[in-house]
């Protein structure tokens, strides 16, 4: 597993080669699989393929979202605020084992942010990039959005990370069990 952790990088320029049923079959499986608070499993995963959606799903943000129009897949994590008042946790928790799912099976992924981001205007003005994507999808409150996975297929495959580049020095160690 943690081989898959190193290798799993944010990539945004995906070749146009389309995902196979199973493929995203076991993507959405993970995201299902995810631990949730109380088991309460509050978060629901819409799975988009199609070019126009994507395209139109690339516009919710001004910066951080354009790639979602270049993936052959997007994975849109929501999860219904009325289950859990710790739904963002659940959600991200869920996107964090679709993109591991995704780089087991050979793919690649990037996540962009949706809740609390703008889709333009800033201050008393802000429209809200949860709201474009909630119209765009038809989704109604309590449904609450909090991200979209991109996946796909590397254009440009990036280096896998390494161990001797961890950043250690955020560690501390309160037990004998570890030694540095």
């Amino acid at each position: 597993m943690l081989q898959t952790m190193y290798r799993r990088r944010s990539i945004r320029k995906y070749a146009a080669e389309p995902l196979t049923p199973e493929q995203t079959r076991q993507i959405l499986a993970a995201a299902l699989l995810a631990p949730t608070s109380h088991n309460r499993k509050p978060c629901r995963f819409i799975a988009v393929s199609d070019r126009d959606t994507l395209t139109k799903m690339a516009a919710a943000k001004e910066s951080g979202a354009k790639f979602l129009g270049e993936a052959p897949l997007a994975v849109v994590v929501t999860a219904d605020e009325s289950v859990s008042d710790i739904w963002v946790e659940d959600a991200a928790i869920a996107a964090a084992y679709i993109q591991l799912a995704a780089e087991s099976i050979g793919l690649n992924s990037c996540w962009s942010q949706i809740r609390r981001r703008p889709h333009r205007g800033e201050g008393e003005q802000t429209e809200w990039a949860e709201d474009y994507l909630r119209q765009l999808l038809g989704l109604a409150p309590p449904i609450r959005i909090l991200a979209v996975v991109a996946i796909g297929r590397a254009i440009a495959p990036k280096q896998p990370r390494r161990e001797e580049d961890l950043p250690w020095e955020h560690v501390s160690y309160y037990t004998s069990i570890f030694k540095k």
